[in-house]
């Protein structure tokens, strides 16, 4: 805004002395790191201010980094299920489509987050003001591909990184995910938080539609409750992680990995590819399995262990793999994260419900009532598990929310089992919880 601003004013003034002032400035940001990014905006502003000077190369420049028309005229819309509407500009995949609004705190780490699987049917809000600086690279993508519906946010820019392969918004296009930016994401994040997560229209299109239709597509869309969106995203076919080693090694966290002597199944709702990595460094080769495989297919497998992973959508609607979970608990040990702590909740006797507006950051504060430590956790998930649900269970819980005191993890009181709400993978996010990969380790061993 103050660049376009300052650009106007030039214009119409054509005053050499100020422009002289502003070369000095922009030259004096030698002492800064925006250097060369700040001369570059400098070029821009010469070439709208003084058009007999502007040349070809320069208009393509200003229209295709900044897209200043598109920022004015804001023809993308957002319209919630109450009726607000928000105005911005499309920078993703242009294309309409229903979806759930929520809204994530990170302040980094939103490659992860998007390519996160248990944000699919989800218009993601990041409360962060910019976004795209550090573009797209191939080796911090948590799954195969993008499962949420859009993402909104507030500025976006182009990526200044040298790890960049590829800008945020050619990576939405190239997934066809649509994005919306120029949107007040603080007036949205609050009105979330006070009236809860809302269904929701993205209009990106070069259809024209007015709010009222937008509005009328929100609110017939069926939403995610009883949903099972675990078929949707989870893999087609039995594979085992990582046997070339290339994605555990490719973050350099070690030159090799040790032979591993424990074999765990894994049931893919959604899984990240951090979790997968996480148990392979700890010597545990993982088989994954799509999410309706039996439980009787699992054992055949012959684990060491099983594992429940994280997932999108309503848990409760997620019938057959409670009833998997039911079978294995006992006959195996047992952990699960995020979706798949709520499906073992479930297949104890406890009962689910779901948040106003979820959790969905990396700084929420967890207290350990084993250790009475405290962890500051990586969260995303909108469902959570009853607290006096699991008075008539075999369940006790081991971790706590210090935001809400919401249920954060149980553990079993006579098998090998355990599960926490919270992401200890991280992708992004604090490591504080990465101890209980070694914990599953220990419980398998010891069983």
């Amino acid at each position: 805004m103050i660049i376009e601003k300052l650009s106007s004013f030039l214009k119409y003034a054509r005053i050499w002395q100020i422009n002289k002032i502003l070369l000095l400035l922009l030259n004096v940001s030698h002492f800064f790191s925006q250097f060369e990014k700040l001369r570059k905006v400098y070029r821009f502003i010469c070439a709208g201010a003084f058009p007999s000077k502007k040349s070809e190369k320069d208009k393509n420049l200003m229209v295709n980094f900044y897209n200043w028309k598109e920022r004015r005229e804001k023809k993308a819309l957002l319209v919630l299920e109450d009726g607000t509407v928000f105005r911005g500009y499309s920078f993703g995949a242009e294309i309409d489509i229903e979806g759930e609004v929520v809204f994530n705190t990170g302040m980094s780490g939103y490659q992860e987050i998007i390519t996160d699987p248990s944000y699919a049917g989800q218009f993601v809000t990041m409360t962060y003001p910019e976004l795209g600086n550090t573009g797209i690279n191939s080796e911090d993508s948590e799954s195969r591909e993008l499962f949420l519906s859009g993402l909104i946010v507030n500025g976006i820019n182009e990526a200044s990184s040298w790890r960049n392969e590829i800008s945020l918004k050619d990576f939405l296009k190239k997934n066809n995910v649509p994005g919306i930016a120029g949107i007040d994401t603080r007036a949205l994040t609050t009105l979330l938080r006070n009236k809860g997560t809302m269904k929701a229209f993205m209009h990106c299109s070069d259809l024209v539609l007015s709010p009222k239709e937008c509005l009328q597509r929100a609110q017939s869309w069926e939403g995610l409750d009883n949903q099972d969106y675990a078929v949707k995203v989870t893999c087609s076919d039995i594979y085992k992680w990582d046997s070339d080693k290339n994605r555990t090694l490719s973050w350099g966290l070690a030159d090799d990995l040790s032979p591993a002597d424990l074999n765990i199944v894994a049931y893919d709702f959604g899984i990240k590819w951090n979790i997968l990595r996480c148990f392979r460094l700890r010597g545990m080769n993982v088989t994954v399995v799509p999410a309706q495989t039996s439980a009787e297919e699992v054992m055949k497998l012959s684990p060491d262990g099983v594992f429940f992973s994280n997932g999108p959508a309503d848990p409760a609607a997620v019938s057959y793999a409670i009833k998997g979970a039911k079978k294995l608990i006992g006959k195996v040990p047992v952990m699960g994260i995020c979706l798949g702590h709520q499906l073992l909740s479930l297949a104890c006797g406890a009962k689910t419900y779901r948040l106003k507006f979820g959790h969905h950051g990396c700084n929420h504060p967890v207290k350990n009532l084993i250790s009475g430590k405290i962890e500051i956790t990586s969260q995303n998930h909108n469902f959570a598990v009853d607290t006096q649900s699991l008075s008539s269970t075999l369940l006790e819980i081991s971790h706590i929310n210090l935001n809400d005191n919401t249920v954060e993890g149980v553990k079993h009181k006579t098998e090998p089992m355990f599960a926490v709400q919270y992401h200890p993978e991280a992708s992004p996010g604090p490591h504080d919880p990465g101890y209980l990969f070694d914990t599953f380790r220990e419980l398998i061993i010891k069983s």
